[in-house]
């Protein structure tokens, strides 16, 4: 089994989960189907639905002796016929939700999904409830991880079964530890040292219960910082939709829920926002197959047996709806906004979309440099997101100016249309000017970078935008030295006889900002030409000494490096990625590089940054993009971790 990255938005992961019975996208929500007896056919889930993979449990087929033996003679995708991959949890919930000591132990279960044919089958894990303290918590753990080895261990030996795949059972392998962060991030570094498939977040059923998502938050992100991102990560019992896009940006792939045939008992619809029961109902507000084509009245008037089907069904449509709404979000780079808007939906929501601001470090590197939507302003959590977050500091430490003094100004976008002659003017006499936004205090020169030209925000902006500005335009002062001008001391200095144009600052600081400090020395050297659109009249290619150096994509504001511009940077630390001698030759000639051969990533470097490949001996190779963070390096058994644009030594068209 491998997992195979596609695209991320924050620390969430758009990917396929190849296994042997099917390729599953991510993130994917796996419906809990009773061994035994099913709210909706599993076939119709998959032929009509849309779900790719199922979970069910082994621990009810195993107690049961006739589906016991009719798993160990049909196997359990027939047993209940579902054609994709099915995984298999072991007991461990009935002996939290029943509180009783299940009759089977971690080898016997281990062994029995294997001879079932699971996909991915379950350890015996031990469910550390909010609730214990941190030795009790520290206990589970430890067993959990012993039953782990064993399973391990217990899979590699012996014979191969009638059900088993080419491929032998993948083991789940979940993650520990209460509400305490630090034995979350010790039981994920061990189990992550296992040969796991994947590794669920165990014991959090409790907390959705209760609604606290703030400590969910904690313990997903907790969780999160250890595990290899090259592994799927499951989220036990997340059965409300509400909670996959919270979830899913915090790097959680899988989804598995019992809610869509649970709340279908008790009459109860779920809905993005939220749940409602039948009875409350005088319409459906929901444009689902089942409440397209009937009224909450004929829905009521239904049998029970009938009625619970439909429920459930439209349960289901809901949950799946929103699964690809994420991916959608993921795709336009709006998974963020996506998460604020639902959020919004219960105060206990907010704190948990709150408690991410306590991760903001973490969740940066994971953050792409640039994304294809605008980015929005959709209440003061938006201000602590990690692409905030890092364009203030890289004003703070990448940012230059040869101004002692600085002045503030309002301005609508493009800033540099609307101010080019005040910024020539103060430019003249010394001064920077920068621009009031929400985002910060911004130089006018970087009007067109991302997120500030491609951003949307209120005209009125709330106490939180105010403050947050005032607290960067205090930073950026001491940051730089500059002396804080009123608008009327600039107003009052002559006007020069001729002002400097922007074009060149504004490549200079984008240089610098995108590249780091200095970095505009390094590429803009000597006379420069610059190419423009025939459209707009902007800059889209920098030329210097006659170099081709840089190309400004119309799309971000930012630049994309081409080879001559990557050879002036190779004369400077940084924006490396180390890839192994195996691999050196085919980056020299221009092709991607791939995970599994990348030694080193410069950990400044973030997905979508620009970088320079070189072998282990620092010779350059190539330009390209980056795909994969410095932290997740070697995680990606499979994968391109470097989109190469240009190698210093292209195949000819010729060659093989």
């Amino acid at each position: 089994m491998h997992f195979e990255l596609l695209g991320r938005d924050g620390a969430g992961r758009l990917g396929k989960w190849h296994t042997p019975h099917g390729v599953v996208e991510t993130p994917a929500l796996l419906p809990v189907i009773h061994p035994g007896r099913q709210a909706i056919p599993a076939s119709e889930m998959h032929a009509k639905f849309g779900v790719r993979m199922v979970i069910t449990n082994s621990y009810i087929a195993w107690r049961d002796p006739w589906l016991r033996q009719r798993a160990l003679d049909e196997g359990i995708r027939q047993l209940i016929g579902f054609p994709g991959p099915v995984m298999t949890d072991s007991g461990t919930f009935q002996m939290y939700f029943y509180g009783r000591t299940i009759e089977v132990g971690n080898a016997q279960i281990v062994d029995f999904q294997r001879r079932i044919g699971s996909t991915v089958g379950t350890i015996l894990d031990i469910f550390a409830t909010p609730g214990m303290t941190e030795e009790e918590a520290g206990q589970a753990v430890d067993t959990t991880l012993a039953r782990a080895r064993e399973a391990v261990q217990l899979r590699g030996q012996g014979e191969r079964f009638p059900h088993e795949a080419e491929e032998r059972m993948g083991l789940a392998l979940p993650v520990q530890g209460g509400t305490f962060p630090a034995l979350r991030e010790r039981s994920a570094r061990e189990a992550a040292q296992l040969d796991a498939a994947m590794h669920p977040i165990g014991g959090v059923v409790p907390l959705m219960e209760q609604q606290r998502y703030r400590d969910l938050a904690e313990v997903i992100a907790a969780s999160q910082r250890a595990l290899p991102a090259g592994k799927p990560v499951h989220l036990f019992g997340a059965g409300h939709p509400l909670v996959f896009p919270l979830a899913a940006l915090l790097g959680c792939d899988l989804f598995d829920s019992a809610s869509y045939s649970k709340f279908a008992q008790d009459e109860r619809l779920i809905l993005p926002d939220g749940t409602a029961h039948l009875r409350e109902l005088e319409e459906l507000p929901c444009a689902c197959p089942v409440c397209a084509n009937t009224t909450a009245q004929e829905l009521r008037s239904l049998p029970q047996q009938e009625r619970e089907g439909q429920l459930a069904r439209h349960n289901l449509h809901v949950s799946m709806a929103e699964l690809r709404r994420v991916r959608q979000a993921m795709r336009d780079g709006r998974l963020w906004e996506l998460v604020e808007q639902r959020c919004r939906a219960h105060p206990a929501l907010l704190d948990g979309l709150r408690a991410l601001a306590g991760h903001t470090a973490w969740l940066e590197r994971k953050e792409p440099v640039s994304k294809p939507a605008a980015f929005f302003y959709t209440g003061p959590e938006t201000l602590t997101r990690p692409t905030i977050v890092r364009l203030q500091q890289r004003l703070l430490t990448h940012y230059r100016s040869p101004c002692d003094q600085a002045c503030v100004v309002e301005s609508s976008r493009p800033f540099g249309r609307h101010v080019a002659g005040l910024w020539a003017k103060a430019r003249n006499h010394g001064i920077q000017l920068l621009v009031k936004t929400p985002w910060g205090a911004v130089p006018a020169e970087l009007d067109d970078m991302y997120p500030l030209a491609q951003s949307a925000n209120p005209e009125l902006w709330d106490r939180d935008a105010g403050k947050g500005f005032t607290r960067h335009l205090d930073a950026m002062l001491a940051a730089h030295g500059w002396k804080l001008l009123d608008r009327a001391e600039l107003d009052a200095l002559p006007d020069p006889e001729r002002g400097e144009g922007m074009e060149r600052a504004h490549v200079a600081a984008v240089c610098d900002v995108q590249f780091g400090r200095g970095a505009g020395d390094a590429l803009l050297r000597g006379e420069l030409g610059f190419r423009r659109s025939a459209t707009t009249g902007k800059v889209r290619n920098v030329y210097s000494q006659g170099e081709h150096v840089l190309s400004l994509r119309a799309s971000d504001g930012l630049f994309t490096l081409k080879l001559a511009g990557a050879r002036r940077l190779h004369e400077r630390p940084g924006l490396r990625v180390v890839v192994d001698g195996d691999s050196a030759p085919f980056q020299r000639e221009g092709r991607n590089a791939f995970s599994r051969f990348v030694r080193s990533i410069d950990p400044a470097l973030r997905p979508e940054d620009e970088c320079l490949v070189v072998d282990e001996a620092d010779a350059l190779l190539a330009c390209g993009r980056i795909v994969l963070p410095a932290d997740e390096v070697g995680t990606f058994a499979k994968g391109m971790a470097v989109q190469v644009r240009e190698g210093i030594a292209p195949r000819s068209p010729d060659a093989a």
